[in-house]
């Protein structure tokens, strides 16, 4: 797949096959989150790593958006380092985190953003996984081979697109 169909054709995965995922390709994708572009190139970020059953339990209890954690096979705890960049390190994870699930996609993996960044789930999340306090934890994302084919209508690129100032949607000749 090219870049473009990577990011057209990737989709949120919930519901995933009884399969584990090869460290290989979680390393793979890793790699390509590391890749991610930052201010300064600060890189304020660490990548947590999930596969036991106990924690993804625990974990799937904690976010009552996700339950669906339990049944993945790996789930990734995206860190945020405000030390390093204070006024940017959730978006910088956030690039990170993209970049994770589109090289995950591009390898036949699915994956679903949970997010936690500035929500109650912060702390409780630090806890199980034993992040320290000063880190902040911008999202878990699951892992594994999807179980399920979703799609997803967008919004036409004319509706959202505006030319050189806003309300105006016809690109000027």
């Amino acid at each position: 797949m090219d870049a473009i169909e990577v990011i057209k054709t990737r989709r949120s995965i919930r519901v995933y096959k009884d399969k584990e995922v090869e460290p290989e390709k979680l390393l793979a994708c890793l790699e390509a989150a590391r890749w991610a572009p930052s201010a300064s190139n600060r890189q304020p970020w660490e990548f947590l790593v999930v596969t036991g059953d106990e924690t993804r339990r625990k974990l799937s209890g904690v976010h009552p958006y996700a339950r669906f954690l339990t049944k993945a096979p790996a789930i990734l705890a995206f860190i945020a380092d405000p030390a390093k960049s204070q006024r940017t390190c959730s978006i910088d994870a956030s690039l990170a985190a993209e970049n994770f699930m589109l090289a995950a996609h591009a390898m036949g993996l699915g994956t679903c953003w949970a997010g936690v960044y500035d929500t109650n789930l912060e702390t409780p999340i630090k806890g199980i996984l034993g992040i320290p306090k000063e880190l902040r934890v911008l999202c878990l994302i699951s892992v594994g081979y999807p179980d399920e084919s979703p799609s997803k209508d967008r919004v036409p690129l004319n509706q959202i697109t505006h030319w050189e100032e806003y309300g105006h949607h016809e690109r000027p000749q």
